[in-house]
């Protein structure tokens, strides 16, 4: 197994991409620690993991002193940190014009400043294990849409922090790597499109511009490709930025035709 006695903390873990890593992180020999707001879908999850193999923290990441006290109770679980995935994230809307401080305050805050306090307070422990980060970004690091203009630049300075980290801490043994991911159908996407007032079928009926593939990214596609990134057959790699999707973003689209 892949992650045999590591123990993994995963933010956001008890829904969509993180709920999905932790399930195969543990196929894969790991014990994890969940974390997130909603304690009874976390109880559920680790019912489902086994409770042996599994520990749960609840913390709120927009609070400043948030990160040290899930970082303190991490420590605890199981006695020490092999790997931290920083994927929990806000993805809400706005455009220029919503972008006010408070808004962008608060996506700046879980989306970019707990993943690097988190770090700082975790890096005792991943610099003991000789451990790794995982950080969880997206394609629109490099860009972004109109209507995602706080979360394009709290993931762009996420891509930024994890090269810097990696290229000051190669010495210290803690690799840092990032995954790019694109358009993935979790619970959340499937309802917001919904509210969008796209219909029920609507990942059955993608334009082929949108997913060439036939279909967009599932979750488990996505932990499959982290189980790689936190065990250690991907050292001594550090500073690399993933880009999962199903085209290359340079051309991107470059065969929609509109008829």
């Amino acid at each position: 197994m892949r992650l045999q006695n590591q123990i993994v903390l995963i933010t956001g873990s008890t829904t969509g991409i993180g709920a999905a890593m932790a399930r195969l992180f543990v196929k894969e020999g790991a014990k994890v620690i969940l974390h997130g707001r909603n304690i009874e879908r976390a109880n559920a999850l680790r019912d489902e993991l086994g409770t042996n193999n599994s520990a749960f923290v609840q913390g709120d990441l927009q609070d400043p002193e948030g990160p040290a006290q899930i970082a303190r109770e991490a420590l605890t679980c199981f006695g020490k940190i092999d790997c931290l995935v920083n994927n929990a994230a806000f993805t809400t809307r706005g455009h220029l014009e919503d972008t006010d401080v408070a808004f962008f305050n608060r996506i700046i805050a879980v989306n970019l400043r707990a993943p690097i306090q988190l770090i700082r307070h975790l890096f005792p422990a991943l610099k003991k294990s000789e451990g790794c980060v995982v950080n969880i970004g997206s394609v629109l690091a490099h860009c972004g849409q109109a209507n995602m203009l706080a979360y394009s630049v709290s993931k762009g300075g996420l891509m930024t922090m994890t090269r810097n980290l990696a290229d000051a801490h190669g010495a210290d043994k803690v690799r840092f790597n990032q995954l790019n991911v694109g358009w993935t159908l979790t619970d959340n996407e499937y309802q917001v499109k919904l509210d969008d007032g796209l219909p029920k079928d609507w990942p059955e009926t993608l334009p082929k511009y949108v997913a060439p593939s036939g279909r967009i990214l599932a979750p488990e596609e996505i932990a499959e490709a982290a189980v790689y990134w936190a065990s250690k057959a991907s050292r001594p790699i550090t500073g690399s930025v993933l880009e999962l999707e199903q085209y290359p973003l340079i051309g991107r689209y470059t065969n929609h035709e509109d008829k």
